[in-house]
């Protein structure tokens, strides 16, 4: 069976790096009806935060990506680490190491005068002698001097990397805690993860991971180091670019599923292929087919799946979600008319609330400059006559089809084009030039809303 996973660290917040991330080993796990694990790192109990911890979380659901199985704490691991511990030192594979701070700092001094990589020398690895008083020794692990530590990533292809790049390195510190690369393997191992998908600043991690995985006897499970994603100038993404927390995106009014379709596409693809629902991605994807070289975040592709995916939602979910946005719509008589009017030009769901926020409140203002164009000449004329045409047609109005007919008649009868109709009305019914079809907002608000909206713009016109 496959199985992967996702081991955030809650010192912060889930952004979308490491949800892509995640995504990718979902993805893998549901494609091959497989396990897909959630292991929260909590070892840092300095920075650790429970609030980042429930967002990582809330995250998860916001999106959908459903984990098996219990969560795993690392924190509550500790003991385990330590069995583990004891038993590389037991069998000899691992030993007691009481080089203190200030020697080591010193060796580093002399390794770099020498213009040598910096490294732990192995002074205690084979001691035998009275250890030092004092001195709280540290716990490394005996990494093998001579020969190559090679794996293959699903991704780059075959790495080698040679014995002597990898040094005796602590797996528990001197005051008994374990290190990353320790716990790590342990973890991946007892889960029992197949698959292990993760971003390529980890691949110097790999080298020590398989050290511990054959000094315990564990199963090496394949390895997948996915590229960085970048900025569009080609560099690291910032949180000005983007990389936020993801839960920032649900208040920005993206909804999930433009931002997986998104995710996914940062660093894979399926031919020309731009749209995929969450089933598409489960049948296509296949960790094999990740890009080597890393993707760029755009903004504007993101924008133009969120307005796909805001088009071709039910009316009555769109309603559900926009409660989020101060926008409670659910038992408008015309909620459908209202939402196939908005929806059309909303990239995000802050902007759809602003469009039936415009629509439904009146306006207390009319914008300086648009009024000063379509409240000129023969306006006020215009739409007194068209207030009067809207009162005599009252019972006949109900569609957009309907406001269109009586739109039509004014501008055949006064002979003028559209625009000397269509700017003032506008601009009386929204207080601006922008929104959408005036035969659908008319349709919206009703006659009576309608004629009581352009009355009040042509008071404004008098003064």
């Amino acid at each position: 069976m496959t199985i992967t996973r996702f081991a955030p660290s809650p010192t912060g917040y889930l952004h979308i790096g490491g949800l892509r991330t995640a995504l990718f080993s979902w993805l893998t796990a549901r494609h091959n009806n497989g396990e897909f694990l959630l292991r929260i790192e909590d070892t840092d109990m300095a920075r650790n935060s429970q609030e980042a911890l429930e967002a990582i979380i809330k995250a998860f659901d916001w999106v959908g990506l459903n984990y098996d199985k219990e969560v795993v704490y690392q924190s509550q691991r500790f003991d385990l680490y330590k069995k583990y511990i004891q038993q590389l030192l037991d069998e000899g594979k691992a030993y007691k190491c009481y080089m203190t701070k200030e020697e080591l700092d010193a060796l580093r001094e002399e390794q770099m005068a020498r213009k040598e990589r910096t490294r732990y020398d192995g002074r205690y690895r084979d001691f035998c002698g009275t250890p030092p008083k004092g001195v709280d020794p540290v716990i490394r692990i005996k990494a093998p001097l001579k020969g190559v530590i090679s794996f293959v990533d699903g991704i780059k292809g075959e790495i080698n990397i040679d014995a002597t790049e990898v040094d005796d390195f602590i797996i528990a510190r001197s005051d008994g805690t374990p290190t990353y690369n320790f716990v790590v393997a342990i973890d991946d191992a007892l889960m029992g993860l197949t698959d292990v998908i993760r971003g390529d600043d980890h691949l110097y991690n790999t080298p020590k991971q398989i050290v511990v995985y054959n000094a315990l006897g564990f199963k090496i499970p394949k390895f997948y180091h996915v590229a960085m994603i970048n900025n569009e100038q080609g560099k690291k993404l910032s949180k000005r670019d983007g990389a936020t927390d993801v839960m920032e995106y649900k208040t920005q009014g993206f909804l999930p599923e433009a931002l997986l379709n998104f995710l996914v596409r940062l660093g894979w693809s399926h031919g020309d292929q731009e749209i995929f629902s969450l089933q598409e991605m489960i049948e296509l994807f296949d960790p094999k087919d990740i890009n080597k070289s890393a993707s760029s975040y755009n903004l504007d592709k993101l924008l133009w799946l969120n307005a796909h995916y805001i088009k071709n939602t039910p009316n009555k979910q769109l309603a559900t979600l926009l409660k989020d946005f101060g926008v409670d719509i659910a038992e408008h008589d015309k909620l459908e008319l209202l939402l196939d009017a908005t929806k059309e030009r909303a990239k995000t769901l802050v902007e759809l609330a602003n469009q039936i926020n415009l629509i439904l409140t009146p306006p207390n203002e009319y914008d300086a400059k648009a009024s000063k164009k379509a409240f000129k000449g023969e306006a006020k004329e215009i739409l007194q006559e068209f207030a009067s045409m809207l009162q005599n047609w009252d019972k006949e109005l109900h569609l957009p089809s309907d406001y269109h007919a009586v739109l039509e008649k004014i501008v055949e009868e006064k002979q003028i084009g559209f625009g000397k109709i269509g700017q003032p009305l506008r601009v009386s019914l929204l207080g601006s030039m922008t929104g959408s079809g005036l035969d659908e907002i008319m349709a919206i608000l009703g006659v009576e809303e309608t004629i009581s909206r352009i009355q009040k713009a042509l008071e404004n016109i008098t003064k």
